[in-house]
């Protein structure tokens, strides 16, 4: 194994997207990721077109540097097989409502009697001791309560989601940057901890990052609101022939932008002089910039913003990115010979280390695909695993082609 967290065994007790996704930084990054599942499997199985039942592409990109494990946790048996797992492991990573963890047994108290050093992380929709605590939540209730669906609303006119499942892969991040600062205080301590990274307070944190503004004042001083970044100007701006991003934003970047545009007066106009002056009339800018634009074509405008320096890209579609030359130069993209999918493309690990480098060391497995192998390493006997098996608490290599969708 390689990678700064080789070493370290996560139990995995998650699904959809947030866990998945938190489980999936930190197998890249070395860590073994015991992955328990359902009898029916993650519901990720079964996102998007697939090859074989249970093996969707979503789940693909989800779910590699990872071990499929089948436990039925709703048989009261299941819950001294997790005993002695959760006695190997390092951390444990959930997703459910604290009520369902509570309800199968596997509460923290429980957990940490078995093994004092476990990291017991939850990935919840409300933190705890609220009034929303216990409450579903899913990646679009939660832009919706946090305020993030309704600063599309300056833009758009109305209330709108972001085109990806945004809150829960930024808990995510966040879930996975908590985990390793508790493991890093564990060198210290020798202890465990308990660890709840609530989707709501983190996403309302995170859109309030730049948007808190007048509001960090008490009494407030204006609203929770970031002019620039709300502006119905602020686009992809339309060229003669497509579409384009720029983002002139320094006093320097804004005199080139003026020049290019012969337009160099506008450095000295008190409107936009320095930045507080622009932002407080971002509007009327933005405007400027957006008739600027249509002009000339977007090689054109990316050959002049290039030679200046200004930041700008040509607006990428998805299915761009497979071919994007940079993407392909740096190797992002990876093609790999799954044992039952085939060839894949996977997304590949953004971070570079120059020392420990992380890699993706396996695929995603098939369902309950190293059951066996994970209750071997608990110290199960051969025999025992096969009474597992027999009664329905534990299944190797299941077969999906015939179950009901997650």
């Amino acid at each position: 194994m390689s990678g700064p967290l080789a070493g370290i065994r996560i139990l995995d007790l998650t699904t959809v997207f947030l866990g998945p996704y938190c489980t999936q930084l930190l197998g890249d990054l070395g860590a073994d990721i015991i992955k328990v599942e359902p009898p029916e499997g993650d519901s990720t199985r079964f996102l998007g077109p697939s090859r074989s039942r249970g093996m969707g592409g979503t789940f693909l990109n989800l779910s590699r540097n990872k071990r499929s494990c089948v436990l039925d946790l709703t048989k009261p048996q299941a819950l001294s097989v997790l005993q002695r797992i959760v006695s190997t492991v390092d951390v444990m990573v959930y997703n459910m409502r604290p009520a369902a963890m509570q309800r199968l047994g596997i509460s923290y108290e429980w957990a940490s009697a078995i093994n004092p050093k476990l990291i017991y992380c939850g990935g919840l929709g409300f933190g705890e001791g609220g009034p929303y605590s216990g409450r579903p939540a899913f990646d679009d209730i939660i832009q919706a309560a946090s305020g993030l669906a309704a600063y599309q609303q300056h833009s758009s006119g109305r209330p709108a989601y972001c085109a990806t499942a945004i809150a829960d892969k930024v808990t995510a991040l966040f879930a996975a940057n908590a985990i390793l600062a508790a493991l890093f205080e564990r060198q210290t301590s020798g202890r465990g901890q308990k660890i709840d990274v609530p989707m709501f307070e983190t996403m309302v944190g995170f859109a309030l990052a730049e948007h808190m503004t007048g509001a960090a004042f008490e009494p407030p001083l204006g609203p929770p609101r970031y002019s620039r970044i709300l502006s119905p100007n602020r686009r992809p701006y339309q060229t003669a022939d497509g579409y384009i991003a720029v983002l002139p934003y320094n006093d320097r970047q804004w005199a080139k932008f003026f020049k290019i545009i012969g337009q160099a007066e506008l450095a000295e106009d008190s409107r936009f002089g320095d930045m507080a002056a622009r932002t407080e009339n971002i509007d009327v800018l933005y405007e400027i910039l957006a008739q600027a634009l249509l002009t000339r074509t977007s090689s054109e405008w990316l050959a002049l913003l290039g030679e200046a320096d200004i930041p700008s890209a040509a607006v990428a579609q998805p299915e761009d990115l497979v071919s994007d030359p940079h993407l392909k130069a740096t190797g992002f993209f990876e093609i790999w010979e799954h044992e039952s999918e085939g060839t894949i493309r996977m997304v590949g690990s953004s971070t570079r280390f120059s020392e420990t480098k992380p890699e993706m060391r396996t695929l995603a497995p098939r369902l309950g695909q190293h059951t066996v192998e994970v209750l071997e390493e608990a110290g199960f006997s051969a025999a025992e695993i096969a009474g597992l098996q027999k009664s329905g608490v534990a299944r190797a290599d299941v077969e999906i082609s015939n179950l009901a969708l997650g």
